[in-house]
């Protein structure tokens, strides 16, 4: 799958998450998504450095392989703005 669809689809159930006390992490799973854990810690790690989303841990080994933590993301002010910008299409 295209890594901006993946990103779209991400945010907008993060969006549409903010209606529920947690977001249900199944609806962005690696498996749900089709793509591998390793490609999926790569764009929650790219979301997090750019802030579009919070409440995540990055770490970064010394070999470069990105770990992920935190069962509750948040899409943030910024995320929503990309998600503006993109004009609310239903890309994914």
């Amino acid at each position: 799958m295209d890594n901006f669809k993946v990103i779209y689809r991400i945010l907008r159930y993060l969006e549409e998450a903010m209606d529920y006390e947690y977001p249900d992490m199944k609806f962005i799973a690696p498996e749900t998504l089709r793509i591998t854990r390793q490609r999926w810690s790569a764009i929650m790690a790219m979301l997090d450095h750019k802030q579009f989303v919070d409440g995540l841990t990055v770490k970064y080994s010394t070999g470069g392989a990105v770990a992920v933590f935190g069962q509750a993301p948040r899409i943030t002010l910024r995320g929503l703005e990309y998600l503006e910008m993109l004009g609310g299409k239903e890309n994914a």
